[in-house]
């Protein structure tokens, strides 16, 4: 990533999702610019996942917002999604190009290992997803540390993406050596989401939160 450019934001819905969502999604598209958005639905059974897309789809499509549904690679074909987020590091990233084709996005989360995630790029993944960078109370408390974003800015150009408990002063120290922040729980957990990313992100000043 180029020093001079800021981290394009990268939306990670919630766990579960209220029919409410939709419209509080549409106005944080509205005001802010988003590159991807991640349909995340933990447990969800796939009929509950594809009545929530098709509507997360229009939101996402009419704002040019790419949609990617986590794992489900047989659902982001069948839904017209525009790819995938696999959480299994590179193993199924050759698979799900070749069922999605070459205009799909894959992306490969990867959670510490430098290792994974060049063979996850070696396999195909137009991104890598690197975390949790904070604290969330999940997974075994190992974190993914500045250096090895640092590391994959300097030598390696497949865009990365950094997650999973942000704040300020991690946005602020990642900034120069992500080209995502992948933003989920970090601002759904608050009772004025938009300001909770406002807050979160105020780090980059006039970047890439206002549309």
């Amino acid at each position: 990533m180029s020093t001079d450019e800021q981290p394009q934001l990268y939306l990670i819905t919630p766990p579960r999702i209220d029919p409410g969502f939709p419209d509080l999604l549409a106005r944080i598209l509205d005001a802010r610019e988003v590159a991807c958005l991640r349909l995340d639905l933990a447990g969800a059974r796939e009929e509950d996942i594809a009545r929530h897309a098709d509507p997360l789809r229009e939101v996402a499509h009419a704002r040019e917002v790419a949609l990617v549904i986590s794992d489900h690679v047989l659902l982001a074909q069948r839904l017209g999604l525009d790819g995938v987020h696999l959480r299994d590091g590179a193993r199924s990233v050759r698979v799900a190009r070749h069922m999605l084709g070459a205009d799909a996005i894959i992306g490969s989360y990867c959670g510490t290992s430098r290792h994974e995630g060049m063979n996850a790029g070696e396999a195909g993944a137009d991104y890598i997803g690197f975390g949790p960078v904070g604290e969330t109370g999940l997974g075994d408390g190992s974190r993914a540390e500045g250096d090895l974003f640092a590391w994959w800015s300097d030598l390696i150009e497949i865009p990365v993406v950094a997650e999973g408990g942000l704040t300020p002063d991690l946005v602020a120290m990642l900034a120069p050596v992500t080209d995502f922040f992948g933003i989920g729980a970090e601002i759904w957990d608050h009772e004025a989401p938009l300001a909770a990313l406002d807050a979160l992100l105020a780090p980059l000043g006039n970047g890439p939160a206002a549309r």
